[in-house]
This record gives structure tokens, C-alpha cells and sequence, in this order.
């Protein structure tokens, strides 16, 4: 398996796939190690996972170098992902013994009755390359304290990175035979689909996500996906400051250059305050750094897979075909590297691609409405329901929107945020089940339920 530097196209790794057969031995090696894992008191368990967010901590800087490297994400923004994944880690490990201890229910004269939470077993995580510590800590973190073993497949263009967190694990305390690293690209997870795990945890692409759930689905077993999205905002035309929002919501649309889940990906914009918000979106997305990703203060860089290039530019084609007008952007950047310009669509409508399918890059299409029904009529009018957002002065007109909106998440004046306390969940080809919060933990647990009459 080669790894590329999408930033230079050079090749900077050559790694060994996995086989069937080696496979196979790290499950049942995962077998056995998850015997003795679940046996280890949750205090211990815990106390091993902190130490593991205490080594990324102190190791923040070569972890976002590879980081960086393999997958082209600005440096300061490799750094504040590990950061990030640390809070994330902090809040799953202070809240574990609270949702994972058993429950009593009943407890009378003549009747206990409790719920224990029990490990799945050994699950399997295919995971994501955009952001490989926070979609990765959202399911092995939790996993690994329920006390599950973990086999976790990386995703080939952020296979070095899963390397380094397989070395921190380990060298926190997981024990090698209840973390092990599946190494290879689609190969590798059509391998996996075959084996015998307790259960299947997914982040990516709807298109993978449905395959997956249809391999997997005759066995019975838990399968969570947690796949795209289309994610709209709405600017309402008493928005507190539109400068503001449009200076939040340019960065919930370009950072990580456009390459995450919940960033925006349509913007609708009331009438009476189109002209005002477009101007200023503009103006702070050309004001942005373009380059090499370990430069500093570079804010937009590479896209990371080649191949997305020729989407981004099929979908500015399509708009502009159909009489939207280009803003800024619109092209490859004549450079060494996967550069697309970052890129400002407007006067768009639902005809075009840029508004319904994904996009996941620099690219955004700004669309008017007039009045808070059409804005939602369009915000619905989606196969995905990840995030939305509403910026409004009022909260009970934010509230009154989101109670229409099908989406698992809902911002009021802010966008493209996670939050370890709440559940992280898809709507449609978003796709469902939780992750984070109490329902994150609890997902990798199968609850049992104890009745004890007292004679």
C-alpha cells in the first residue's frame, strides 16, 4: 500500500495490507485478549485511556506532522484535532462509570431489579481519514472502556496516523491482544465483512455505508453508520450581526477545507439581507492563506484524495450551466498538489448539483429565500440529515424551525461543532445510531436485565 503526500504527490510510505489469513489471527488473538479485558475493573480501565489522552497530549506536534502529511490538513488544524480528541476522551472517561455501572431499577421488599451493561465483544471499526482522532475516539474510546476489544481499520489515506494511535494505546496500557490495526484500503474491509465480529461501527460515505449494512445486516448483530452530510444554514433577516455569521459560517463551510461530515454545505440567506451577507462572506473567504499545509498560518490547503478534483469542478460546471454566477474560485490552483481555489457560488437553486449532492471540498452555493417557510421547505429538501443551523435574534423562532428540520443535530447562531455531552447522530443517508454522550457509551454495551423476587 503506497501513501501519498497529497501536497506534494510524493510518495512518503510503503506499507504491508493485511491478508485474510493475518487477519483472521488478529481476531482471534482479539478473542482471547477481550476475555481478559472485560474482566479489568472500569476504574482501571479508565485510568488507562487517560493516560493515553495524556501521551497525545505531549506528543501533540509529531502526531499532527503525520497527521498533516498523509492527508493534507493544515498543520495548526492537525494540532487542533488531537487537542480536540483529548476533550473528547476527557468527557467519555468522566462520564463511564456513571453510564456503563449497573443500574438498579426496583428495589423493594420483595422485588430488586437492575441492568448491567455488558460488552459486545470484539467489534470492528472502519473508519474515516478526515478527521481519523475525532471519528476514531468517538467509537474505540468508548468501545475500549465498555470493555470490548477493538479491530480498527484506518482508513487508507490516514494509515500512518492509525499506526501512531495503535503505538500510544499501547503504550498506555491496552493490552496488543484488545487493539490491533487492520491495515489496507477496500480490500481489506470487504475481508472484514466476512469475519466474525460482535459488531460493525462505520464512518464514511452513504454509498459504503448502505454496502455495509447489507453485507452485515443477515447476522444479526449491531451496525451503526455514521456517514454524510448535506448540511444547511439559514441566515434569518434578523440575524444579530450578519458579519458575524458570515465570518462562522465561511469557516463551518471551508475549514479542514470543506472535508468534514457537518460542514456547510448550503447556505440559504433571507432577501432582505443577501446582498449584505454575500459581500461579507466573500470578503473573508478571499481574505484566507492558500498553501502548503505546513506553512504557517496557511488556512486553506489540499483537498486529499485526487480524485475529488474532478467532482468539485463537474459541480461548478453544472451551476454555472444553469445560471449561477461564480463568485470567487471555480478551478484547480496550477500547483504542485490536490489544490482546488476555494470557491463561492451564487444566485443557486435546487436544480443544480452543488445544492443536493455532496460536496466535500472548498466549494459552498449561497441561495436567497424569502421567508422563514421557503427557507425550510429547502433546508428539508435533502437524502441527508446530519446538522443544520438557523441565525436568528430569536430563540423561539430558531426552536420553531427546528422542530420541522429532520436533521440529528440543530445549531442556533453557530454551525459545524461537536459536543462529546450530546449524541452525535444521522437522519436519512446521514445514518444512524450515536455516538458520544451517554448514548455513545451504551452503544457498544448489551444491556441485561435482573429480576430477583425476595422470598
Amino acid at each position: 500500500m503506497t501513501i501519498i503526500n497529497p501536497a506534494t504527490e510524493e510518495i512518503i510510505a510503503q506499507l504491508n495490507e493485511d491478508t485474510s489469513e493475518s487477519l483472521l489471527s488478529k481476531l482471534q488473538f482479539l478473542k482471547e485478549g477481550q476475555k481478559k479485558w472485560h474482566t479489568i475493573p472500569l476504574d482501571d480501565r479508565i485510568a488507562i485511556i487517560n493516560r493515553f489522552a495524556e501521551l497525545l497530549r505531549s506528543n501533540v506536534e509529531p502526531l499532527a506532522t503525520v497527521l498533516t502529511s498523509e492527508m493534507g490538513k493544515p498543520l495548526q488544524q492537525s494540532r487542533n484535532e488531537v487537542n480536540g480528541a483529548c476533550g473528547r476522551i476527557n468527557w467519555l472517561t468522566s462520564n463511564a462509570e456513571k453510564y456503563l455501572s449497573s443500574e438498579i431499577m426496583t428495589d423493594t421488599s420483595s422485588m430488586i431489579e437492575k441492568i448491567e451493561y455488558e460488552p459486545l465483544g470484539v467489534i470492528c471499526n472502519i473508519s474515516a481519514w478526515n478527521y481519523p482522532y475525532n471519528v476514531g475516539v468517538n467509537v474505540w474510546i468508548p468501545a475500549l472502556l465498555a470493555g470490548n476489544a477493538v479491530m480498527y481499520k484506518p482508513s487508507e489515506y490516514a494509515t500512518l496516523t492509525g499506526i501512531e494511535i495503535q503505538k500510544f494505546l499501547w503504550k498506555a496500557g491496552i493490552p496488543e491482544d484488545v487493539f490491533q490495526v487492520a491495515m489496507g484500503a477496500g480490500t481489506t474491509g470487504n475481508v472484514l465483512l466476512d469475519m466474525p465480529f460482535d459488531g460493525y461501527f462505520f464512518t464514511g460515505s452513504y454509498k459504503t455505508g448502505q454496502y455495509i449494512y447489507q453485507k452485515v445486516s443477515t447476522r444479526m448483530i449491531p451496525c451503526q453508520l455514521e456517514l454524510g452530510g448535506k448540511d444547511p444554514v439559514y441566515i434569518a433577516e434578523d440575524a444579530p450581526d450578519v458579519k458575524a455569521a458570515a465570518i462562522g459560517i465561511a469557516d463551518g463551510a471551508f475549514y479542514n477545507n470543506g472535508q468534514s461530515c457537518c460542514a456547510v454545505e448550503r447556505i440559504y440567506v433571507h432577501k432582505n439581507i443577501y446582498e449584505q451577507f454575500v459581500s461579507e462572506f466573500i470578503q473573508e473567504v478571499t481574505s484566507w492563506k492558500i498553501g502548503a499545509p505546513d506553512e504557517p498560518s496557511t488556512y486553506i490547503s489540499v483537498v486529499s484524495r485526487k480524485p475529488q478534483l474532478d467532482l468539485l469542478q463537474s459541480q461548478v460546471e453544472d451551476a454555472i450551466s444553469k445560471g449561477a454566477q461564480l463568485a470567487t474560485g471555480g478551478h484547480r490552483i496550477d500547483r504542485k498538489g490536490y489544490f482546488y481555489a476555494p470557491t463561492v457560488l451564487v444566485n443557486v437553486d435546487h436544480s443544480m448539483k452543488v445544492m443536493h449532492e455532496e460536496s466535500f471540498g472548498p466549494i459552498i452555493g449561497i441561495m436567497k429565500v424569502n421567508d422563514d417557510l421557503e427557507a425550510i421547505q429547502f433546508m428539508n429538501d435533502s437524502e441527508y440529515g446530519l446538522t443544520a443551523a438557523v441565525y436568528s435574534s430569536s430563540k423561539d423562532r430558531a426552536d420553531q424551525l427546528f422542530s420541522q428540520l429532520d436533521a440529528g443535530t440543530v445549531y442556533w447562531n453557530c454551525c459545524d461543532r461537536v459536543s462529546a455531552a450530546v449524541p452525535w447522530s444521522g437522519r436519512k443517508h446521514s445514518g444512524f445510531g450515536s455516538t458520544l454522550s451517554h448514548q455513545g457509551l451504551r452503544a457498544f454495551t448489551k444491556p441485561k436485565a435482573y429480576q430477583y423476587r425476595i422470598a
